[in-house]
């Protein structure tokens, strides 16, 4: 069992419902179109991932290294690809974009597609 993506896979998940009813409900008149979809992209893909998080840490072994990076490039790819999201639309509403995080999203997106690419190894290695 890996008790770090439990524990983040929980939080993540908790976290993207709050977020979800924040952009639905207070976002919804005051985002664009564009921004609000967006936003509700980190949301999914956070949710997403908190879910495989929670499949994992039920599944693999956090004494086994592999393991330890696959939990861990999830972990840091929702904190970079979704945060950054939030904080680029959440910036550009107040019309103080925080431009740096632009391409901190897709340094997220290649962390998330490491821990998939990294779970095939795994799972390669195991026919």
């Amino acid at each position: 069992m890996s008790v770090n993506a439990l524990l983040f896979g929980s939080f993540f998940g908790f976290l993207a419902i709050i977020l979800g009813a924040f952009g639905a409900h207070l976002l919804k008149k005051k985002l664009s179109q564009d921004q609000l979809q967006s936003f509700e992209t980190g949301v999914k893909y956070q949710m997403y991932h908190a879910i495989v998080l929670l499949l994992l840490g039920f599944n693999l072994n956090d004494t086994l290294s592999i393991d330890n990076y696959i939990v861990n490039a999830f972990i840091v790819g929702i904190a970079l690809f979704s945060f950054s999201i939030y904080g680029l639309v959440l910036s550009s509403y107040k019309e103080r974009k925080l431009k740096f995080l632009g391409p901190i999203t897709p340094l997220g997106g290649l962390f998330l597609a490491a821990g998939w690419l990294l779970l095939l190894y795994k799972f390669i290695l195991l026919l």
